[in-house]
């Protein structure tokens, strides 16, 4: 086995084509083919079958080699990481799973500052949910994310506690409340956004005893305002998210008391074993919203 070979099978895994992976690795068609059938015939296993409805599909073995050559490049990586840093510079590639309001808000400071320190460094982003997030990183598809807690058996690092709020139409019987309590909201008809919001709502709701009523599911902060426009329900989201969306004439922000949040944390498979490059992430990111203003 090579480095090269594991690369790609990793990239046609993660690309889901022998075409696609073979252009981001510069390579032809049948290159690609005769390194995926000489790994195969090295190991004497089929790790994996070409579908033309499905794409590539992994066999049993393909799939639980899949982590191990992971973690080999990872190796790899973190052995390049590690000798030029001895020598005085950092090179490598992280790879950073994000979901919309981190890498809207967050991200773009952070590679910025990175890169002038440390322009070395390339990274690879990959946008998902928080669901998602959680899988790359037990996979080791990614190096580091972005996470709403529960982590599982990934470390993580408080990195920002994100404030929630209730939007409702300007004509909304809640209007008229002085304060808004989590149990005026008991069965009251919400729009639930999926971008991470899902399990404090939940927990907020159980504390108090109210009942969730989840009329409506979104995906974004743009759909939930839509929907509230239309008079279709009321919604819980991150003050952050709504600093980035233009808010509708007819529709208010109101403050919740007691003040709910949610906590975003970086998550890593392992500090300890975090290749360089991904220390140097967590560092420049600890650096810009932990230790200086938290509103950046």
């Amino acid at each position: 086995m090579t480095h090269s070979q594991l690369m790609l099978f990793v990239k046609i895994v993660e690309t889901g084509s022998f075409t696609k992976a073979g252009e981001q690795l510069n390579m032809t068609q049948p290159a690609v083919s005769r390194a995926i059938s000489a790994l195969e015939s090295e190991l004497g296993v089929t790790l994996m079958i070409r579908d033309r409805k499905s794409g590539v599909i992994l066999t049993d073995i393909g799939l639980r080699l899949l982590a191990i050559f992971r973690d080999i490049l990872r190796g790899y990586n973190k052995v390049e990481q590690e000798v030029t840093a001895e020598k005085g510079f950092e090179v490598g590639t992280v790879r950073v799973g994000v979901f919309p309001i981190v890498s809207a808000h967050f991200l773009p400071k952070i590679l910025r500052v990175i890169g002038e320190k440390y322009p070395g460094l390339t990274f690879e982003l990959h946008e998902g949910t928080i669901d998602e997030i959680k899988k790359w990183l037990d996979s080791r598809m990614i190096d580091v994310g972005w996470i709403i807690p529960p982590s599982n058996e990934l470390e993580t690092i408080p990195f920002f506690r994100d404030e929630l709020c209730l939007l409702h139409r300007d004509d909304h019987p809640l209007q008229s409340r002085p304060t808004i309590h989590i149990t005026d909201l008991d069965n009251e008809p919400m729009i639930v956004c999926k971008g991470g919001f899902v399990t404090p709502i939940y927990e907020l709701f159980q504390q108090f005893g109210a009942t969730l009523h989840a009329k409506y599911d979104g995906h974004n902060i743009s759909t939930a305002l839509s929907m509230i426009q239309e008079g279709l329900g009321v919604s819980i989201v991150s003050k952050t998210s709504l600093s980035l969306s233009a808010l509708p004439p007819n529709v208010r922000v109101r403050t919740i008391d007691p003040q709910p949040f949610r906590e975003i944390h970086l998550a890593v498979p392992s500090l300890k074993e975090a290749p360089h490059g991904v220390k140097l992430f967590l560092q420049t990111a600890r650096e810009l919203y932990l230790s200086g203003d938290r509103n950046h």
